[in-house]
């Protein structure tokens, strides 16, 4: 009886740190793959250093998108009690607009943010093509 209280035992120690180093490889795999994005109201209350990556959050402030010739994007990100002005150079996301949620990642650089990519975010509101005919006021496609 010992013997298989014994098994039973060294069965349980071993199932609990195999989880535990699974556990804790998987937390060391994802560390990095982890991001969370900042709103301006969060960027001027504890400025970044210019070498720091990181993600900023909001919406594209109303009457502040300008598009120059040579591909550059300037626009404010805003969320609603503060805004920090956006300079990008490529191809926007064919989501990103006035008024719209956008994400971009970058650095600060001279009290202006400098972005390497922008992610345009999407509302919840879908309605597919077919019905956007008959959708409520309001919603639709964009």
């Amino acid at each position: 009886m010992r013997l298989k209280k014994a098994r039973r035992v060294r069965l349980l120690l071993f199932a609990a740190l195999s989880l535990a180093l699974a556990t804790g490889l998987m937390g060391y795999a994802l560390r990095d793959g982890i991001e969370y994005y900042r709103t301006p109201s969060q960027v001027l209350s504890d400025i970044p250093s210019s070498s720091e990556v990181f993600r900023l959050g909001g919406l594209v402030e109303r009457g502040s998108l300008v598009r120059s010739p040579g591909g550059e994007i300037r626009f404010r990100v805003t969320d609603g009690a503060a805004s920090i002005p956006v300079q990008f150079s490529g191809i926007p996301p064919d989501l990103f607009g006035e008024g719209r949620g956008v994400i971009a990642k970058g650095r600060i650089a001279a009290g202006e943010f400098m972005a390497s990519e922008i992610l345009a975010k999407h509302d919840e509101t879908y309605v597919p093509r077919a019905l956007a005919g008959s959708a409520p006021s309001g919603q639709g496609t964009r």
